[in-house]
């Protein structure tokens, strides 16, 4: 498999929130404004392409009936060095995702790849893999906190676009805010793959 390809089914094909619909909780319970839903696609990116990397040099001396556990203390070695990398540099952003850094540990996108590809493939490949599907997570995750912040308070990356006379639709940075958004995200992102299908 090219190495374009491979990125192109992260970012397009097989986007983890756009086509497979996988790691919700982050998905949602985060993208309350654009620089949050960067920040955790960039964190997911890092663990996802790291854990590949090591399950993948890994992967013949896992015995398999140990392979989800012994994945777990890989990829939570490498959640816990992006949280302190977090807390230590940015720590507002730290502060504002909060539980859900550490929740990266059990993100199914993650355990997903590990299971279905870096454990089958060579480490340049899962490498390549974890780019594309981590560049698809950040950019649904980043697209969707644009929208809700957008709509919601009238600011991109907390710079006002409307001035003092915008009246926000608060509706869009609750959590019924986040599943509307999604949902008419999937739809335009579907219409979109479907015309150039």
């Amino acid at each position: 498999m090219k190495f374009t390809k491979l990125l192109k089914n992260g970012i397009i094909d097989e986007n983890p929130v756009l086509v497979q619909v996988i790691g919700m909780c982050p998905t949602l319970g985060v993208t309350t404004s654009a620089i949050n839903g960067l920040g955790m696609g960039l964190s997911t990116t890092a663990v996802l392409i790291c854990s590949n990397i090591v399950i993948s040099l890994m992967r013949k001396f896992i015995p398999s009936k140990i392979r989800i556990p012994a994945f777990i203390v890989v990829i939570a070695t490498f959640v816990t060095m992006v949280g302190m990398l977090l807390k230590a540099y940015i720590p507002a952003l730290d502060d504002a995702l909060g539980l859900f850094i550490p929740l990266i540990v059990v993100n199914c996108l993650i355990l997903a790849r590990a299971e279905s590809f870096a454990s089958k493939n060579t480490s340049i490949k899962s490498a390549v893999d974890g780019i594309g599907m981590g560049l698809g997570f950040t950019l649904a995750l980043t697209a969707l906190g644009v929208v809700r912040e957008i709509l919601g308070n009238g600011t991109l990356f907390g710079l006002s676009l409307f001035g003092a006379y915008y009246q926000p639709a608060l509706l869009f940075i609750l959590p019924p805010g986040a599943f509307l958004s999604l949902g008419f995200l999937l739809a335009g992102f579907n219409k979109l793959k479907n015309k150039k299908a």
